[in-house]
């Protein structure tokens, strides 16, 4: 049975507890959804590091009461000795994934939560830094346990990124992968909280940390320079939206593929489905699915370079088009590239009604696996998503930004409720996003649309085949049927795995109150006022 949701007049989710108590503790100090948000984020950033890190990018949707939607894209781009020519010079066919070349982006996230904190002082907000990052700082100095999560992961590339610099030292001593009642205690990270804390967060680019960062970016041989930290800043962007019967659903623009996620509910809203969980909803939306990866996989990379604006894929005309190719009997094939990822995904929506979206991720499980000595920070491996071919859709070039799986939604409805909902997993985002709002809008709960169960159309984070994964409480009827329309299908042996995202859901109703849950599969919950 899934969890009772919470129901507050504002809460908060996040796939660890500490992370929610962060941003709980925030919103009971008169803190708004934003304050809150940046709390949480700078204390997942501690305690998940195996999925996100003050080292990697984010991306926020902020929705005010009054309907005025905010975007900001915090994403950094190749660093200036990020070049082609320099890795195929060191015999790279393809870019790494672990180690100093493949920390080759500047991180975005920090730069997020400056661009989000002075939204929030516009909009009232009065909480200073210190407050934002104290859980975060204490948990650097008091210790935190490690997660099941992190205990049950077990990092691709295992020996490249025991190699990269300071990943045995920080995560697995005298490598050796941690044990369920291990505690850490990251204090260089802490001192580097604390200090963008006083000095404020422009000083992770242009202040102390950033020279800490770039000495020691240039010390492991990371093509990331002090210059490229320096012209860094989050951008306010213009978010995507989709009109569908009673609601709208708004996401990020590219480089994200938040408009994989809107795709596949423009094409499933075409096929006329009306209830949840059988044949025709389960199939339509893995078809549509596969329309929207393929579409992605043609389009999508930085803004600057796009040869399409990205809102005429979401015409009605083109939504038509590509829904008709959906044979509502028949799996069709699928030809596209996978696409991984470590992510979280994290709500709140205070008693003003101001909602947060949030995502923040390093790419990979521990992204690079190179932890800098001097400031304790875990860098991403963003960058691996470039092609060292200049013919690719996403070419590896300084300066340019990479192709992002990460895209937070934001659900606006007739009636007045607005859900802030999401999910991490990669390629798995979008489809856990679509199978938990669709089964949402078919009436179920908040808490049973996240508990039900999940499948994976592809290969995402820690899923090596290629195919149709299903957690294994989906009705065997089901699985039967699907496998006669030609899906792969491939029965999980789990009731409940994080390779199937972790994910929340929180709703903001017509009368004021909010219904909020978290993942099962997570270390996290819900939390409200």
């Amino acid at each position: 049975m899934p969890d009772t949701p919470v129901f507050a007049s504002a809460a908060v989710a996040a796939p660890h507890r500490l992370a929610s108590a962060a941003g709980r503790a925030i919103l009971a100090e008169g803190g708004n959804a934003i304050e809150a948000m940046i709390a949480m984020a700078a204390t997942i950033a501690v305690v998940y590091p195996h999925m996100n890190a003050i080292g990697g990018d984010g991306f926020w949707l902020v929705r005010e009461p009054g309907g005025t939607l905010h975007a900001i894209e915090a994403c950094g781009g190749a660093g200036s000795l990020a070049t082609i020519a320099r890795y195929r010079e060191k015999g790279h066919d393809r870019l790494p994934s672990r180690g100093p070349d493949a920390a080759l982006t500047v991180a975005g996230a920090v730069g997020g939560w400056q661009a989000a904190l002075a939204l929030s002082r516009h909009l009232g907000g009065r909480l200073p830094p210190t407050a934002l990052l104290a859980d975060a700082i204490g948990h650097c100095r008091d210790g935190y346990a490690v997660s099941a999560s992190e205990l049950r992961t077990v990092p691709q590339e295992c020996e490249a990124i025991l190699a990269a610099p300071g990943f045995a030292e920080a995560f697995w001593p005298e490598g050796k992968a941690p044990k369920a009642g291990d505690r850490r205690r990251p204090r260089a990270l802490g001192a580097t909280l604390e200090q963008l804390a006083h000095a404020g967060f422009d000083d992770f680019y242009r202040g102390d940390v950033g020279r800490e960062i770039a000495a020691d970016l240039d010390r492991i041989g990371a093509p990331v320079t002090r210059a490229d930290l320096a012209r860094f800043e989050a951008r306010m962007v213009r978010p995507l939206g989709l009109r569908l019967p009673g609601l709208t659903v708004h996401n990020l623009p590219p480089p994200t593929q938040g408009l994989t996620a809107l795709t596949i509910l423009g094409l499933f809203e075409r096929l006329g489905v009306d209830r949840a969980e059988g044949f025709a909803h389960h199939h339509g939306l893995i078809e549509a699915t596969k329309l929207a990866l393929a579409a992605r996989d043609r389009h999508v990379t930085d803004p600057a370079f796009m040869s399409v604006d990205p809102a005429t894929l979401l015409s009605d005309a083109a939504l038509a088009r590509e829904a008709a190719r959906i044979d509502p009997a028949r799996a069709a094939s699928w030809p596209f590239r996978a696409g991984e990822g470590d992510t979280v995904w994290m709500g709140a929506i205070d008693d003003s009604g101001l909602a947060v979206s949030y995502i923040q991720s390093i790419y990979w499980e521990y992204g690079s696996g190179c932890v800098l000595p001097g400031t304790g920070i875990n860098w991403q491996n963003r960058g691996v998503s470039f092609s060292l071919d200049p013919a690719a859709l996403n070419p590896l070039a300084p300066g340019r930004k990479p192709f992002h799986t990460l895209n937070p939604p934001l659900a606006c409805f007739d009636d007045g409720r607005v859900a802030s909902y999401g999910a991490m997993g990669g390629d798995g985002q979008p489809q856990f996003q679509a199978q938990i709002l669709s089964r949402y809008r078919f009436g179920m709960g908040v808490a049973e649309a996240v508990d039900a169960p999940r499948w994976l159309f592809g290969r995402t984070w820690g899923a090596g085949s290629v195919s149709l994964k299903l957690e294994n409480r989906f009705d065997p009827a089901l699985l039967a049927r699907l496998e006669a329309a030609g899906h792969p299908v491939e029965p999980h042996a789990d009731a409940y795995s994080d390779q199937f995202g972790h994910a929340g859901l929180l709703v903001k109703h017509r009368k004021g109150h909010v219904e909020a849950t978290h993942d099962p599969r997570s270390d996290g919950d819900a939390q409200g006022l």
